[in-house]
């Protein structure tokens, strides 16, 4: 069943059932109305019978003829203490006989059905002396009865009035109460399917969007943004954002997938270039076979290296986690500092400034991300240049700071450093057996451990790499959002 099916149905039955219900209230408030009014004018013309009756056979003029009241209006009849009929209005002749003391000892008797009973009275039912009772006529027509014994001439009186008026002015009414009902669900459910086919619309666009984006892989396509700005145009805009993130890493995987591709045909190229050229020449000089041979070397520890920054990124995007205990981060800086000495070529590399701290992290990995922002100071500043590593703590967190006097980096290129494979043109010239995936790989290891990198840079005065860590901090779970770089 689809969702605009549903969404009519839904609508349709609650609808219906807000109908049904008003038609119920509507019907008994109604059809009591008739029936009580009936009772009332009936209560009200037989006390007015009692009171002209009972002054007449009890006053002054007691043993004249009796005339009663309405009685060419009303049928009615006077019954004596046996139940005998005394005295008969001309319309009561077609009644059958009855017996006062039968209504007056039987249940009580309601004149319309129970749905109409839903409704509360409108006027009183009857009067303390007296009771109503319900007659059905040889010709199927109903009667309502009223008996009201009086005591003070040992009598009964019964009067009735016939319901066939009402009974047909209720049926016709139930009729069309049914009617209006059926039809307002009728129009319920058509309006609903109606308004679910207009308000669904964003969403069918937005299916049919995705469906040509799986058969044509196309991210560049994007769902019409509707100009309400209801929750469905806030979810369109969310899916084409979406479409947005995709596109952006379906580009980026395939420049990756460019980069390293191009980065690793380099050194197997040059190795088997040598590798050839050893094979062909068999007589070859020992100083150039030791020449082949150490540049095939050279080219296979970079092909290495690279594999090794490859696969960390991979354990990355695959979310491998690191392995967590204390770590004493200054002694690591010391450490990393003397391993980074061996790279210097006449640069003066020092410790500027050392705070004790511990951080709950991976020791090996802080050791390669301090190296890697170590490694690409020295690279990048000239000989003679100085590097200067620090550390301090900076509220709940520590700060490692690297600065160094070198080439620097463009301001364009700033927001790029961290790419993947990305290496800016001054750059390249000066290292070219770099990977271009160190700074990928320093900002995974500080973001795995709940904190970020930053840089800033000036172009000929130098580059200072900030990461930020968390004091004794435990790292961020699975799933949580990644911390913002600092500013």
């Amino acid at each position: 069943m689809s969702l605009r099916l549903r969404l009519a149905l839904w609508y349709g039955a609650l609808t219906g059932l807000v109908v049904l219900v008003v038609s119920i209230f509507t019907y008994a408030a109604h059809t009591r109305g008739h029936y009580d009014d009936a009772d009332h004018s009936l209560h009200t013309n037989t006390d007015h019978i009692i009171d002209e009756y009972v002054a007449q056979i009890t006053g002054p003029d007691r043993g004249a003829a009796v005339s009663l009241p309405v009685s060419n209006s009303i049928p009615l009849r006077i019954y004596d203490a046996e139940g005998r009929v005394l005295i008969e209005s001309p319309l009561a002749a077609s009644l059958p006989p009855l017996n006062p003391r039968d209504v007056l000892d039987g249940p009580p008797q309601l004149p319309f059905d129970p749905v109409a009973g839903v409704s509360p009275p409108m006027m009183p039912m009857e009067r303390a002396e007296g009771k109503f009772g319900l007659m059905t006529d040889a010709s199927g027509t109903r009667w309502r009865l009223y008996v009201v014994p009086m005591s003070r001439v040992d009598q009964y009186l019964l009067t009735a009035a016939s319901l066939a008026r009402i009974d047909a002015s209720v049926a016709a009414f139930r009729q069309l109460v049914v009617f209006l009902a059926l039809s307002g669900a009728a129009v319920a459910f058509g309006a609903g399917w109606l308004l679910a086919r207009s308000a669904l619309r964003p969403v069918i666009a937005m299916t049919e969007t995705a469906g040509a984006i799986a058969h044509s892989r196309g991210l560049d396509q994007r769902v019409p943004a509707p100009a309400r700005g209801d929750e469905l145009g806030q979810l369109a805009g969310t899916f084409n954002e979406m479409l947005d993130s995709l596109e952006g890493a379906y580009r980026a995987q395939q420049r990756f997938v460019a980069d390293a591709s191009h980065e690793l045909r380099a050194p197997l190229t040059a190795i088997q270039g040598n590798l050839e050229l050893l094979e062909r020449q068999t007589n070859m000089p020992p100083e150039e076979r030791k020449e082949a041979v150490s540049e095939a070397k050279h080219e296979a520890h970079r092909l290495a290296r690279l594999v090794a920054d490859l696969l960390a990124l991979a354990r990355a995007d695959a979310g491998v986690p690191m392995r967590r205990e204390p770590v004493e981060l200054d002694r690591v800086l010391i450490d990393s500092v003397a391993d980074a000495q061996h790279l210097t070529r006449g640069h003066k590399l020092n410790v500027a400034h050392l705070e004790p701290a511990v951080v709950h992290g991976d020791p090996d990995r802080l050791k390669q991300l301090i190296l890697i922002l170590l490694d690409n100071a020295i690279k990048y500043t000239p000989q003679n240049g100085r590097v200067e590593a620090s550390l301090q703590k900076d509220g709940q967190g520590v700060e490692i700071a690297i600065r160094d006097t070198g080439i620097g980096i463009p301001q364009e290129d700033l927001p790029r450093v961290f790419d993947r494979f990305y290496r800016a043109d001054p750059a390249r010239t000066r290292d070219p057996g770099g990977t271009g995936l160190g700074l990928s790989i320093a900002r995974w290891i500080a973001e795995q451990h709940g904190g970020a990198i930053t840089l800033t840079s000036r172009p000929g005065q130098g580059t200072t790499a900030s990461a930020y860590l968390p004091l004794n901090g435990m790292p961020l779970p699975p799933g949580e959002p990644e911390p913002a770089a600092r500013h």
